[in-house]
Parts: C-alpha cells; sequence; structure tokens
C-alpha cells in the first residue's frame, strides 16, 4: 500500500470537509465540528443573561424603536444628534441618552462599497452597533434620559482633542457625561461625573456597554469564516469569546466579577473595547436585550456619593481597527481581539517580523513575499527531504507499476513486494509526508496572520492590486496559482490509479476557482510559496534523475 498517497488523500479529503463546513457555518447553517456561529436573524425565546446582568440596567433601544418609560423622565425622548470630527473618526452621539449611534472611520473604506468610508456603529433599519451608559441603583439618569449638550467646538480645528460635555438630571442627581476625542486615536476617554444635590447620600453604579445586532459583517467572504460576536478578559481567566447564538439560549459563560479586565464586541479586523480603569471592581454581563439584538457591558460601583459631593467614574472607549501596536499600549491582552485561533503562539511571532520587514519596506506585497522566503529557507532542509524522497519515489514509479499488476489478486503479497522494493531502493514511504506535517501548523499560523490583520486591508501591493485584503479584480494572481500547482502535480510521481491521477489533475482548477475568492495578500503568499516549491522540487528531481543516468 502507497502509505504517501493514502495520507496526502487524507489531508485534502479533511481540507475540501473543512472549507465546506466553514461554508455552512457562515450561512448560518449547523457545523459537524464546532458551535453553530452568528445567526443572521434570531429566533424568538427567552432572553440568555449572566448572573451579573442586573435587571435594573435599562434594556438597550435603537433605530426608529421608542425607548420605554423611565421614571422621571419624558416616555420617548426626541434628542439633538451632535456630530464631532477629528482626522480619524466621525462620530454622532444623540442628546437621547447620550449614546454612541454612529462611527464612521475616516482612514477605512467600507468592504461592499469602496467609495464610502467604513462606518463602524450604526442605528439604521438593516444594522445595529451601539455604544451605551448611564447609572444604575435609584432613579439615577441613564441612556434613555435626555441630556443637553453644552456648547463647544465640534471638531479638532487644530487642536490635540476636543470634548463633548452632556448633562441629564433626574431625582435631584446630575450625571455629567463627558467624550474626549485625540488627533489620530480610535480611543475615546468616557468620564462619568455624578453630582448629588438630591439631600440624601446616594450608592450609583455606572454601566457601560456594547449594543449590536447578531448579523455578520456585510461583504464577508462564504469561502472562511472569522468570528463576530462579544469578547471578555481578565487577568483571572484570560481571553473568553462567545457565539450571540449562545446568549441567545443562555449558554454564555464567562466570568461574572472582577477587579481588571474589559468587553468588546470584535468582527473581522475591528473591534470596540470598554475599558474601565484597571484595579477597579466590576460586573460583567452579556445578554440578549431584544429579537436579535444583544449586549455585552460592565458595571462599575462608585461608592456612596454624600449630599453635596460629586463622585467621578472614568474609562475609555476604543472603536476602531484591530491594529496590534495601539491595542497592546491601550490594555493588557487587548491585541487578542485579533483571533489568531489555536495557534496564536506562532501567529504573534510571525506577525511581528511581518511587521519589521514592512518597517523597511513600507508595501505590505513585498512584506508578503519577503516573509514567504525567510520561511521558505527556514525550512529548506524539512522541504528538500520531502522533495528528495518524492524524486525517488518518482524514478521507481514503473517499477511500482509492475509490482502492482502482477500481485492485483494478492495485496498481501503486493505489500509484501512493495516493502521490499523501498528497502531495496532506500525509499522511507512516509519520507515525503512528515517533513510536510512539520510545517503546516506554520503556514496554518501564517495562513491566520494574512487573514485576520487589518494592516492589509487596503494595502496596495503594485498595479492592479490596490486591496490586499479584498480578492484579485483580474484574477492574475488566481490564474498564475494555478498555473504552479498544475507544474507541481507534474513534478509529482504519477498516481498509479486513473481516477486518482485525473482527480490530482482537476485540483489545480479546484483551488484556483476557490481563490478567486479569497484576499490577493492569501493568494499572493501561496502563489510566490509554489514558485519558490517549484523551484526547489526540479532541482532536486534533476539531480536525482542525474544520477541514476550516471
Amino acid at each position: 500500500m502507497d502509505i504517501q498517497r493514502t495520507i496526502l488523500w487524507v489531508v485534502f479529503s479533511l481540507s475540501l470537509l473543512l472549507l465546506w463546513d466553514n461554508w455552512m457555518r457562515y450561512n448560518g447553517k449547523q457545523s459537524m465540528f464546532f458551535p453553530t456561529p452568528t445567526q443572521q436573524e434570531a429566533r424568538p425565546g427567552a432572553a440568555g443573561a449572566s448572573p451579573a446582568a442586573k435587571s435594573d440596567v435599562p434594556q438597550a433601544t435603537a433605530g426608529a424603536q421608542a425607548p420605554a418609560a423611565v421614571p422621571g423622565a419624558a416616555a420617548a425622548v426626541k434628542g439633538e444628534v451632535v456630530t464631532i470630527t477629528t482626522d480619524v473618526v466621525k462620530a454622532e452621539i444623540d442628546t437621547a441618552g447620550g449614546e454612541l449611534k454612529r462611527l464612521e472611520l475616516l482612514k477605512h473604506k467600507d468592504t461592499v462599497d469602496q467609495s464610502k468610508n467604513m462606518v463602524l456603529f450604526d442605528a439604521g433599519t438593516k444594522h445595529v452597533y451601539l455604544a451605551q451608559s448611564g447609572l444604575i441603583g435609584g432613579n439615577f439618569p441613564n441612556h434613555k434620559s435626555p441630556f443637553v449638550a453644552k456648547p463647544g467646538p465640534r471638531t479638532l480645528d487644530g487642536k490635540d482633542e476636543l470634548q463633548l460635555v452632556l448633562e441629564s438630571e433626574q431625582g435631584g442627581v446630575k450625571l455629567v457625561k463627558t467624550y474626549t476625542f485625540r488627533k489620530g486615536d480610535y480611543a475615546i476617554g468616557v468620564k462619568h461625573d455624578v453630582v448629588n444635590n438630591s439631600g440624601a447620600p446616594i450608592a450609583p453604579s455606572v454601566y457601560m456597554q456594547l449594543v449590536r445586532d447578531g448579523n455578520k459583517p456585510e461583504g464577508e467572504s462564504q469561502f472562511y469564516s472569522t468570528f463576530t460576536g462579544p469578547v471578555v478578559y481578565t487577568d483571572a481567566e484570560k481571553y473568553q469569546k462567545m457565539e450571540f447564538e449562545d446568549i441567545e439560549e443562555g449558554k454564555n459563560k464567562h466570568v461574572t466579577k472582577a477587579a481588571d479586565g474589559w468587553v468588546a464586541l470584535v468582527q473581522h479586523y475591528f473591534v470596540s473595547a470598554l475599558l474601565p480603569p484597571q484595579n477597579a471592581q466590576r460586573e460583567i454581563y452579556t445578554k440578549k436585550v431584544d429579537n436579535n439584538l444583544y449586549s455585552v457591558g460592565t458595571i462599575l460601583p462608585m461608592g456612596t456619593v454624600a449630599p453635596g459631593a460629586t463622585g467621578s467614574m472614568a474609562a475609555q472607549l476604543y472603536a476602531g481597527p484591530q491594529e496590534t501596536d495601539r491595542l497592546e499600549k491601550l490594555a493588557p491582552g487587548l491585541d487578542l481581539v485579533k483571533d489568531y485561533g489555536w495557534l496564536t503562539i506562532l501567529a504573534k511571532p510571525i506577525f511581528w517580523l511581518m511587521d519589521q520587514i514592512h518597517k523597511v519596506l513600507g508595501n505590505w506585497g513585498w512584506t508578503i513575499i519577503v516573509l514567504t522566503i525567510l520561511i521558505k529557507l527556514a525550512f529548506f532542509p524539512l522541504s528538500a527531504a520531502s522533495y528528495r524522497s518524492m524524486a525517488k519515489m518518482k524514478t521507481v514509479t514503473p517499477k511500482m507499476q509492475s509490482i502492482r499488476e502482477r500481485y492485483k489478486s494478492d495485496p498481501q503479497k503486493m505489500n509484501q513486494a512493495m516493502m521490499e522494493l523501498y528497502r531495496t531502493e532506500k525509499i522511507n514511504p512516509l519520507g515525503g509526508c512528515l517533513p510536510i506535517l512539520v510545517q503546516i501548523p506554520v503556514f496554518i499560523a501564517l495562513y491566520w496572520v494574512l487573514l485576520a490583520s487589518v494592516e492589509m486591508r487596503n494595502a496596495p501591493w503594485l498595479g492592479w492590486i490596490q486591496d490586499l485584503a479584498s480578492p484579485d479584480p483580474w484574477y492574475i494572481l488566481p490564474v498564475v496559482m494555478a498555473i504552479s500547482m498544475f507544474i507541481q502535480t507534474k513534478l509529482n510521481p504519477t498516481p498509479p490509479d486513473p481516477i486518482q491521477a485525473k482527480v490530482m489533475m482537476f485540483m489545480p482548477i479546484i483551488f484556483s476557482v476557490m481563490f478567486f475568492f479569497f484576499p490577493a495578500g492569501l493568494v499572493l503568499y501561496w502563489v510566490v510559496n509554489n514558485i519558490l516549491s517549484i523551484a526547489q522540487q526540479w532541482v532536486i528531481t534533476k539531480n536525482i534523475e542525474a544520477g541514476k543516468t550516471a
């Protein structure tokens, strides 16, 4: 039995199975291997909430839906929308609740329509994504209360920062909510000052929450799956992520109390994260707030505020791209939202190396090419061993064919003759597979680095490739990849089974069709890797054939 081909067939079959499974997961079907992903339209059902999701946190409202009645406030509040513009964001904050209802990222283009900017937060009819905050623990202002915006600048106008101050008073308790925007920064300061004019001591808690529908971002490819959903991080439990469907079904398991950490909503390339101060006790919750609408948030007790006194709680809201340098500086573990999966331990150093190369070259396309060459050089001895084994197998293919014909009615004698042939020719039937298996984790890690890195988004290479995170618009790279795979197939030993041989010939076509829809950066990596592999394999094969002839 040809053990090498059997293993390769198993790997190939599993690859196709996983690709199919990813396609099923993306379209909301039940996965064969993983928990069901984000659903496109949530089913009606009981709200699943973590134990820390206190009942006195007001339910989120979005779009045209009117807010429910709040004690001491009008049943329906119509607010003014204040627009703040910096060099990197354009934010719209509604004085009805003081919520951040729209956030446009001015340095990033929309996935579907490249003529528009990326909109992360929105309160439209098709997509809901909001940042809300307020007070609980009494008849206090919350994200349904009317606020008044204080006069002040609404653009930077050459300055490094600007503030939007909102005030709301309810039951003698005044909440001053201050948003601070800084030049070149996606981190927004969110400060809550509580002024107690009620004449009695109060013990309010600040809640901050991110509210989002359960839909995948528009423009996501159907040929690979990326995570969209809430995550929780603490020093004790580390990184915990959950699907929206887990919340829907009440299966959202995560830490509920801590003195550190953060909560976030993650999607491909982008993240919004609430970053409370460290060493401050907080409760953490996730819950369903409406059909296909979910929240993740944190509750921070302010302690007792005496009559006439003021209590304060400062935090940050990061809403922007998953850029490693920015995330690492903001909070411990925040860079983990750049989800490399179970190979993070390999992926992070690979991205670090990419970043160092990019600092020299200044172009992510050439960075991918140089990185691929470096990795290929690092694995040169293993690859050479694999190609030498395959080259030897190719030279004895006629003898193997002869043995199969001679003993086709006696499998036992066929296997014995094959093993004798391997011993005579000094061939290890696994010699071509084992070196490849050792390299697989590194190449999978590199795949996830290229897929998850927002740095590739809207990054040009040359000529027709103006966005390495989008498919090749002229399909040149997928075609070159198909040609390179066809050449590799010709360099490999011909399978003895005619059907197997035909399937192997069609593999380049199958994979090239799939890669039509993959990001150009990923395809560029595969093309360069294939070309280097062909050159190495061709040289080794020719040397072995020349040795046999001599």
